[in-house]
């Protein structure tokens, strides 16, 4: 009987492989001076903390007695840049935005755990969505010499003909058209932080002993995005380029 007891209580056998160590050392680098490089980044524009309120009712089923625990993440869907004012650059046919709107929406992502009224019985879990939208103002630049949005505005020129024959009217089989597009960039969003305030409750107060099946639950979401455009930007003096000397793949130079 001792001996099925000790055979029950022996642990899993876990296949395991001991790992050889490599070893590793430093590669060398060559940098090459350059002198004021241009490079195509993306550019941080913005980044505003927007305050969101929303307020939802949760079925749950079976009911409730208590509510154990709580996770929460977001999920955007959209972080949209509206230009609404602009300013030109110089005498060039690119303008610098000014004043935007900022559309953002996505979806509260709730798990909750909670016991029901069973006895000895397991934890219940909980997926809701909980969607929220809406839209900032937002001026640039949002600090002293920063970042703009940058956006090239297409044209259109039409040129009409006077009928040569007559000299008296338009010709309206005949016109010249130019077209010049420019194809910008798209601003867009990128998830940095979101800090929840929450407060969960019944909407009908229940005894100690008693279940619940709406969970109402009020929340403030503070959600921090970056706003970004891919831009040409120059380096400073006295940058150098950086690549790796790799010995024995790299040909001797001619």
């Amino acid at each position: 009987m001792s001996d099925q007891l000790e055979n029950q209580m022996l642990p899993c056998p876990v296949t395991s492989t001991e790992q050889i160590p490599l070893n590793s050392e430093a590669t060398p680098l060559f940098a090459t001076p350059v002198t004021a490089p241009t490079v195509k980044i993306p550019v941080v524009l913005a980044e505003p903390t927007l305050q969101i309120v929303v307020e939802s009712d949760i079925t749950l089923n079976p009911a409730a007695t208590e509510i154990k625990r709580v996770k929460k993440n977001v999920f955007l869907n959209q972080v949209k840049l509206v230009p609404v004012r602009f300013a030109r650059i110089d005498n060039t046919d690119f303008f610098r935005v000014t004043r935007a709107k900022l559309f953002v929406a996505g979806h509260i992502r709730k798990n909750i755990e909670y016991a029901s009224s069973a006895c000895n019985g397991a934890l219940q879990d909980r997926i809701a969505d909980v969607e929220f939208s809406g839209f900032t103002d937002l001026t640039f630049p949002q600090t002293p010499g920063g970042s703009t949005p940058i956006f090239g505005i297409s044209e259109f020129a039409e040129a009409n003909f006077l009928n040569e024959r007559t000299q008296l009217d338009a010709r309206l089989d005949k016109a010249f058209f130019q077209n010049l597009v420019k194809y910008n960039e798209q601003p867009f969003g990128e998830l940095v932080a979101a800090n929840f305030f929450e407060l969960d409750f019944s909407p009908i107060m229940a005894s100690p002993e008693g279940t619940f099946s709406t969970l109402r639950e009020k929340i403030v979401l503070d959600l921090t995005v970056k706003v970004l455009q891919v831009q040409q930007v120059r380096l400073g003096t006295g940058s150098t380029v950086v690549t790796p000397i790799l010995n024995g793949l790299t040909p001797p130079s001619l």
